[in-house]
Order: structure tokens, then sequence, then C-alpha cells
């Protein structure tokens, strides 16, 4: 694994939409950081994709192959590869060829993110 792949799963890239994700509670968010989330939360809106985020998260291991995730759904195979091609470009899977399959995890970074945006104004206090 090359340095640069090990960084960029340890901490938001420049222009990562993750290293705009700040607690809304904390402080109002500029336009930019604003403009950096929307694709993720795009991603996440669609029906399919939320599921789809779900089975990877649930799933033995927290990965999953496209082949495991059809069988719950009534997409074909391509569908499902492309809602999760869309997950992978806004940051939320990363993936991994194995021969001739893709295998899906959720990037923890993402998920804590995530997380972190919606993080109550009693939570920061605790916090503190």
């Amino acid at each position: 694994m090359s340095n640069s792949s090990i960084v960029g799963r340890d901490l938001p890239l420049a222009g990562d939409p993750l290293a705009s994700c700040v607690p809304l509670a904390r402080q109002p968010i500029s336009a930019a950081q604003a403009a950096a989330m929307v694709p993720m939360l795009k991603a996440i809106a669609d029906p399919a994709r939320l599921r789809l985020l779900s089975l990877v998260l649930s799933h033995e291991g927290g990965e999953a192959c496209v082949c495991d995730l059809t069988p719950f759904f009534d997409l074909s195979q391509p569908t499902i590869s492309h809602h999760l091609k869309v997950l992978r470009e806004c940051g939320l899977l990363e993936r991994e060829k194995r021969g001739t399959w893709a295998f899906y995890r959720a990037r923890p970074e993402a998920m804590a993110a995530l997380g972190n945006l919606f993080t109550s104004v009693q939570s920061l206090e605790k916090r503190r």
C-alpha cells in the first residue's frame, strides 16, 4: 500500500468533503463548506443508496461484494454498481478489487464525520 493510500484513509485530504464536516451546532458553516458536503448528503438521500450503505455497514466483516447486495433489490447488477460508484465517489465507501469481484466497505472517517455533523449542542457541551 502506498503512503498516499494510507494518508487518504486516515486524514481528510485537501478538497475532501470530510474536511468540511464540522458539527453544525458548533458554528455556522460557510457556503463553500455546505457545497462540499452536498454530494455526500445527496448520495445518502437516495433510498437505494441509503440501503446499500446500511447493508455494507451491517454485512459480516463490514464489507460486501456486489453479489452480496443484489438479492436485496429489484434492481439490475449494473444499477447497483452505479449506486455503489456514487457512494464511493462522494467518499462514503471504498472499493477493493479481488480478482473479478469488487468489495465495498464504509470509510470509518466518513461515518464518523457524518455522525459528528449532526452532533447537538448538548453533546458538544458534555465533551468539554
